[in-house]
């Protein structure tokens, strides 16, 4: 019998191996179920048995003690960078700090911010951190505000490679648009277009996808940026490239008053209402975060299958929140979860949600902590077209997550899903295993140095925020585009 500290990290243990813990997340034919004292064995990347410990066989036992042992999280809108979201929590309006272009930034000409190496480094560093929060499949999503235009195939490869080494189970396709958004020399907004740059990204993105086609961990996925940054017949051939792939595509719409309005100037209706009508809208599709759909955009979500993906954290920070879960189950809408910013901590974000459902409604009867641990689960395994997993099972994936239920913060401890959320932290994870192979055992990513990645991430990031004055409207310095929360202590100030 051995534990934590004997488990392979990086590697799959030979032969059939097993987990034994205080509880674990069965799914059977009868549905979802809590073992206690229970042990699931493993073989190469399957799941082999699940059931009371001592009643299954194996070669190798590891026994981790007081923990839930649990399918690992499904986040469909994955954070892969450098969380810049964080600079808009104080900042804003986010169109005079840099979270939209000036005309002088784009006649001047765009450029990459971050080099080759440096676009690489934070796809690996992004993974390791979503393996730490207890993330098995990701689809990543990252910010082009401080791009020339794009996401690239080259930098999709090596996230590829990045995901493959790391291990962790990946839906990747680099994002691309039509258009962006415009702040003009009087402040005001605008959309500016170039179709043909659009359909180049589309086209590298399909050559990308076709090369993955077929990979165990690595997926391809179609991800075009923005609703109001994509015209009508790049959404139409992107589709039809779905179709012909078979992959999914995610379109984030229906989530701020600047898409609201600018859609609404371009198409006359909301984002939902025009995909409707181009023919868009399909089960195919994985759409977040509908914080400012209308009850008919939901109802059109509904009828055409789409996965509305919920990311109560990003929401909330920005002053939204999902009008509501509750709502929108009961209506029969699809709803997955993502996490889209730092922390990229889906725990953290099943409490947000929570307690936003239960706020919007003025119900605390409203949803549950299984609601949410199901759509993190579950619910995007379903959106992927996938029932292998997202749920722990007799012939399914070995993707699992181990979580801590004897850490000092998780007491009194009740049921283990809800003493979960109660502790409002992915930091518990103690382990994540993907496709059998153990990818991180207490903040440890095999091959990775955390302490190191995390000092140059820091640096990464003070130089990226050091341009900006570059890409604001105005071009302010850096002091008066993020001021301090409090004015610093100078050499003639004494406390």
């Amino acid at each position: 019998m051995s534990g934590f500290a004997d488990l392979p990290l990086g590697q799959q243990p030979k032969g059939r191996w097993s987990l034994k813990g205080r509880w674990i997340v069965a799914d059977t034919e009868a549905g979802r179920h809590l073992l206690t004292d229970g042990e699931i064995v493993i073989e190469g990347g399957r799941i082999l048995e699940i059931g009371k410990a001592g009643e299954v066989s194996a070669e190798a036992s590891f026994n981790l003690g007081d923990v839930l042992i649990a399918p690992g999280f499904v986040d469909l809108d994955a954070l892969s960078d450098l969380d810049t979201t964080l600079l808009g929590f104080d900042y804003h309006p986010g169109a005079r700090k840099g979270r939209v272009w000036p005309r002088s930034y784009v006649e001047r000409g765009p450029y990459e911010m971050y080099s080759p190496e440096e676009l690489e480094f934070q796809k690996r560093y992004a993974f390791a951190q979503l393996l730490c929060n207890g993330i098995t499949t990701a689809a990543p999503i990252a910010s082009l505000f401080y791009r020339e235009w794009g996401e690239t195939v080259t930098e999709f490869e090596a996230a590829a490679v990045a995901a493959k080494e790391l291990g962790l189970r990946v839906w990747l396709g680099p994002a691309y648009r039509s258009g962006g958004m415009v702040v003009e020399e009087d402040g005001t907004l605008s959309a500016d277009f170039d179709e043909a740059r659009g359909y180049e990204g589309l086209a590298d993105a399909i050559s990308f996808a076709e090369r993955w086609q077929g990979d165990d961990l690595v997926r391809p996925m179609l991800a075009p940026d923005r609703v109001e940054t994509c015209t009508k017949h790049l959404l139409r051939r992107t589709m039809q490239a779905a179709d012909s792939l078979d992959c999914p595509v995610r379109l984030h719409m229906a989530q701020g008053q600047m898409e609201v309005d600018t859609v609404q100037r371009l198409h006359g209706m909301t984002a939902p209402a025009w995909l409707n009508e181009i023919g868009c809208l399909n089960a195919r599709l994985l759409a977040p975060h509908a914080t400012n759909a209308t009850d008919d955009d939901l109802v059109l979500y509904r009828d055409a299958g789409v996965t509305v993906v919920h990311c109560p954290l990003v929401a909330g920070r920005h002053g939204g929140a999902l009008q509501s879960f509750a709502k929108l189950r009961d209506m029969g809408v699809r709803l997955a979860m993502g996490t889209d910013t730092a922390p990229p901590d889906m725990v953290l974000n099943m409490v947000i949600g929570m307690a936003a459902c239960r706020i919007v409604e003025n119900d605390i009867a409203s949803c549950s902590a299984a609601n949410f641990f199901d759509a993190a689960t579950t619910a995007g395994a379903d959106a992927l077209g996938r029932d292998d997993i997202g749920r722990l099972r007799v012939g399914g994936k070995a993707d699992i997550a181990v979580f801590d239920m004897a850490d000092q913060a998780m007491a009194p401890a009740i049921d283990p899903i809800q003493t979960l959320i109660l502790g409002a932290t992915g930091r518990v994870t103690r382990a994540t295993i993907v496709d059998g192979r153990l990818s991180m055992r207490d903040g440890q990513v095999a091959g990775f140095d955390m302490a190191k990645a995390r000092a140059r991430a820091q640096r990464q990031f003070d130089d990226l925020v050091a341009k900006y004055p570059d890409r604001t409207w105005g071009h302010p310095p850096i002091s008066e585009i993020f001021p301090p929360s409090y004015p610093y202590l100078t050499g003639g100030n004494h406390v």
